[in-house]
């Protein structure tokens, strides 16, 4: 019975925060054609970083400097009683 209380306060502990944390993320990982350009011409890594950007200059002919990509994080797992 006692581990049934400690699950529901830890459950009401994660609901409570869960209100307070983003349900969104932010990622560089994404295709080529998917980037949309942050920077300037001749931006340098750590300019672009500094404005949040993601820097990636192995893929010629696509932004070097680019928005990262927001992506939704799913629900953690609930306790079950």
């Amino acid at each position: 019975m006692e581990y049934k209380v400690i699950c529901a306060l830890v459950l009401v502990s994660v609901l409570a925060l869960s209100t307070l944390a983003e349900t969104q993320s932010e990622t560089c990982v994404m295709a080529p054609r998917e980037r949309k350009n942050c920077g300037f011409p001749g931006v340098t890594a750590s300019q672009c970083t500094s404005r949040g950007c993601c820097f990636d200059d192995t893929i010629p002919g696509f932004p070097w400097c680019f928005t990262p990509k927001t992506i939704d994080v799913p629900p953690e797992d609930e306790c079950e009683f």
